[in-house]
């Protein structure tokens, strides 16, 4: 099939243009002619879309419901082991894995526009450097786990919270390593569409980890030792399965076994790792906060830190929606622009950011419609519930306000970490969580103020990073594409100029 002939990118099964090509607009989305002509495109460009989000969204909220169920059943096992669980998934567990997806989404960006150039025989390579900044990564945050108590009474939290999230933590370091080769395997194959199988793998694991984990905490009475080791297994269970997978052939050229080659450029490629951790964690870490400034509100400090820690893991389940639409959107963005079609980019964002709206606004409602019942399915203490009850409209204005990580999906896509993450800081970090601590602590407000001012950051960013991307010269971008795969591909490795199903 000749370049003229050539349909577009991304129709969920086919390569971009190989190297020998070069930069060819040709193939690129006709300019939109009148509203039937948007509306059709509308719809193919949605499919497309969808078929990327729908099964990555499944499977974030598999994963993510491993520690969700949990928290749950440690709601009822006692108000103590529900803030120690809280503390321990939410800040420790949560801090760690902020840095590590944020540093595997470096594998997102350059695999997606490797794949979209046709360059599928450096994936496996891009996929084994970033184990090995991971891993080594790890090693360090271990120190976090083993320090937890002393972390979290630094923080100023109480001492009967620091200890008992303290004697829980180092219990989950075997999850630590699990997250860090996840997150580049789970790249690593949503670069190439194959999302249904970690769909199955997931969804097999959040089973079995449901089943066990009322056994061991509840009916066993382990309480969180229980927790500790259904959630380690359950992780490594995962990675066990999806390794297996990779092993078997089922990839084609993306993997062609270990490579000297992994140890190349490391230093560049721990550079965008840098940068997509500090974009992407400082979003991640922003429930994590949220729970540590709960923990300064000293009257209630319990109540008000389960409380707090209900809303996030309610938000955090909306998120995962969006982080799907993240996924989507940056292999939409990757793949088109390291085929050299700006404005199919151009489009692919506009039917990205009408649909994740459109989600944000259906899901807001439902912590509103349900708003006197979901706090009794994780605690059944009246304070924590009547709290709860109380931030409900916070939490649907923070759904709402989660189409931001869609938006960043977009600069991962176009490699724009470094940019993000200055604007992240600058929002959320100088300005959101300042005022939030004003407006809890000096004012009095509680944890609603803490939220609000907090909330206001993350609202500004999303506002400026639209800015950007209203503003993003698209051929240029492009080009900086094709340039970034020449360097960090090298020009030695050959191309197919078949297309792969």
């Amino acid at each position: 099939m000749d370049s003229g002939e050539r349909p577009l990118l991304s129709t969920g099964d086919q390569e971009g243009p190989t190297p020998e090509q070069g930069t060819n607009y040709d193939n690129d989305i006709d300019p939109i002619n009148g509203v039937e002509d948007f509306v059709k495109k509308f719809l193919i460009e949605s499919k497309k879309l969808w078929r990327l989000a729908g099964p990555t969204i499944l499977l974030y909220l598999c994963q993510y419901s491993l520690g969700a169920i949990t928290q749950v059943f440690a709601g009822q096992v006692g108000v103590l082991d529900l803030a120690a669980f809280a503390y321990e998934n939410l800040v420790i567990a949560g801090f760690s894995s902020g840095i590590l997806y944020g540093m595997g989404s470096a594998v997102e960006t350059l695999c997606g526009q490797a794949f979209g150039a046709g360059r599928v025989d450096m994936l496996g390579v891009y996929l084994q450097r970033s184990w090995i900044i991971l891993l080594a990564t790890s090693l360090v945050l271990c120190f976090l786990y083993i320090f937890a108590e002393q972390l979290l009474k630094f923080l100023g939290e109480s001492d009967e919270i620091a200890k008992a999230a303290g004697d829980f933590a180092p219990w989950m370091l075997p999850q630590l390593f699990a997250y860090a080769l996840n997150y580049p395997i789970s790249k690593f194959l949503q670069s190439q569409r194959k999302m249904m199988v970690m769909c199955y793998i997931s969804a097999v694991a959040l089973i079995l980890h449901t089943v066990f984990s009322w056994l061991l905490m509840l009916k066993l009475g382990w309480g969180l030792v229980g927790a500790a080791v259904v959630l380690n297994v359950s992780w490594w269970f995962i990675v066990v399965a999806q390794l297996l997978y990779i092993l078997s052939g089922s990839c084609g050229r993306a993997w062609s076994g270990l490579s000297w080659e992994a140890f190349h450029n490391l230093w560049e490629f721990l550079k965008l790792s840098i940068a997509s951790a500090v974009m992407l964690s400082l979003e991640v870490w922003y429930l994590a906060i949220l729970i540590v400034f709960a923990g300064y509100v000293k009257t209630n400090e319990e109540v008000s830190v389960d409380a707090m820690s209900v809303c996030m893991n309610i938000l955090a389940w909306a998120l995962m929606v969006f982080l799907g639409f993240n996924a989507g959107i940056s292999v939409r963005v990757s793949n088109e622009l390291g085929a050299s079609h700006p404005r199919s980019t151009k489009f692919s964002i506009v039917v990205a950011m009408i649909t994740s709206l459109s989600t944000a606004f259906v899901l807001a409602l439902i912590p509103i419609i349900f708003a006197k019942q979901y706090p009794s399915w994780f605690s059944t203490d009246a304070l924590v519930k009547e709290l709860v009850y109380k931030l409900t409209p916070l939490l649907a204005i923070s759904v709402v306000n989660n189409v931001q990580p869609v938006l960043s999906g977009v600069a991962v896509g176009a490699g724009w970490q470094t940019l993000v993450a200055y604007v992240n800081i600058g929002c959320n970090y100088i300005f959101g969580i300042p005022l939030g601590l004003v407006l809890g602590l000096k004012l009095g407000l509680g944890v609603e103020g803490i939220w609000s001012g907090m909330l206001s950051g993350t609202m500004i960013q999303t506002c400026i990073l639209f800015i950007i991307i209203y503003r993003t010269d698209w051929n240029k971008e492009a080009s900086v594409s094709g340039d970034r795969i020449r360097k960090w591909g090298g020009d030695t490795a050959s191309a197919e100029n078949d297309i792969e199903k």
